[in-house]
């Protein structure tokens, strides 16, 4: 199996908690990199040339301090280092006119956060996904 590296950037660290332990359930060789706001993870990509290239999906949330995830959003896909690897939002907003706009700035998937277990692998499930289809590309 290949190995994935995704990037989480959420504040809540429950949720960033239940995203671990799905992964560790279904994939050993996923590695989750984490960041509690949009600031923290450009600053993280901008200074490590191995996440750079070795990111293969960044799921961000929407509101959060700092650089909220419309904001980062736009800031990774103006970048022509970080502007093809696939974002998704991942958010408990179901504003269909959020979702239109992010989804208009870049963002390969808009998914409101999972209520239950089920919801939650079948998200994390989604996530390995996209990282194969991009290893494939």
């Amino acid at each position: 199996m290949e190995a994935f590296k995704i990037l989480l950037v959420d504040d809540d660290p429950d949720d960033a908690s239940i995203i671990a332990d799905v992964v560790k359930d279904l994939r050993s060789d996923v590695h989750l990199v984490f960041a509690d706001n949009g600031e923290i993870a450009v600053e993280m990509l901008n200074e490590n040339p191995e996440l750079q290239s070795g990111v293969s999906l960044i799921v961000l949330d929407l509101n959060m301090p700092k650089m909220n995830g419309t904001q980062t959003l736009m800031s990774l896909k103006n970048d022509p280092r970080f502007n093809t690897i696939p974002v998704v939002i991942y958010s408990t907003s179901i504003n269909d006119l959020e979702k239109e706009r992010c989804l208009s700035l870049g963002a390969h998937s808009y998914i409101t956060k999972p209520l239950s277990y089920k919801e939650s692998l079948d998200t994390v499930s989604f996530f390995i996904e996209l990282c194969k289809a991009r290893s494939i590309a």
